[in-house]
């Protein structure tokens, strides 16, 4: 695999799988983290500043108090704000969404409340004395541009890339088992990590070598039959079967024909 100049200038993190397949994800650079930051803190600056004038009431009949209050609603909105919005949107922020950037487990899975919590809970020692100088500090130590944060949830962020859905998994609605609706609920009953993992062999399957590509499939293909109590059909190989779980899990393809998918990269 030939690394793109994004690769080598932001450095790339590694995840092996059970069947020894490398994927690769480009990490964000500090740069970008950076102005990720700061369109987000714009974001929980107004939405602090929204709330404290709704509740100017309230300070002005305890205005010993009101420093204190604004200070309390600040880190409650800022904390609320990258907690909720990582948990829903599987790792990014407007700001990372605005990037191109995302959150994701070192196994290359997508986080959950647990990590996002982590992660979030942790920016008041990241910032300090100011400006995220611990942080960033410990993210040009770190070999995967960790802050403290990611480093107590086990996360890294990484840049996103479009990557177009293969032809194959445009015309699989042709194949019986699509139409088949204890296949179709099967499938979508599959773990997140499950599905995460066929999306992207899917998507990647022509940037491996034959001989990981065949391997990767044919364990896939096994595991797949495991997880789904069901035989694959005999005339289909281990690759075109995940390749129909894949088509399983995206949207009708008459909803948006040939769209792109997104995958991490």
């Amino acid at each position: 695999m030939t690394d793109t100049p994004d690769t080598l200038l932001d450095g790339t993190h590694t995840v092996l799988t059970p069947e020894y397949v490398e994927f690769r994800f480009t990490l964000a650079g500090l740069y970008s983290r950076f102005l990720a930051w700061l369109m987000d803190a714009l974001i929980v600056v107004f939405g602090t500043a929204v709330l404290l004038i709704g509740l100017s009431m309230t300070m002005m009949a305890f205005p010993g108090f009101a420093s204190a209050l604004g200070f309390v609603v600040y880190f409650l909105v800022d904390w609320g704000y990258g907690i909720a919005l990582e948990t829903a949107w599987s790792g990014q922020t407007v700001g990372k969404r605005v990037l191109g950037l995302r959150v994701i487990q070192q196994s290359g899975v997508r986080i959950g409340f647990y990590h996002a919590a982590l992660r979030n809970l942790a920016r008041p020692v990241d910032r300090l004395p100011f400006f995220y100088l611990v942080g960033g500090v410990a993210a040009l130590l770190s070999g995967s541009h960790q802050r403290l944060g990611d480093m107590l949830a086990g996360t890294i962020v990484v840049r996103e890339r479009r990557l177009k859905a293969p032809s194959a998994l445009g015309t699989a609605a042709n194949e019986g088992l699509l139409a088949d609706p204890l296949f179709v609920s099967r499938v979508k009953r599959l773990s997140a990590e499950t599905r995460e993992l066929v999306l992207s062999a899917a998507l990647r399957r022509e940037e491996l070598r034959m001989e990981a590509r065949l391997r990767l499939f044919s364990a896939l293909g096994l595991k797949l039959q495991e997880l789904l109590a069901m035989e694959k059909p005999a005339h289909l190989s281990d690759e075109k079967w995940t390749l129909l779980v894949a088509a399983a899990l995206l949207p009708s393809p008459g909803a948006r024909p040939g769209s792109a998918s997104r995958a991490v990269a």
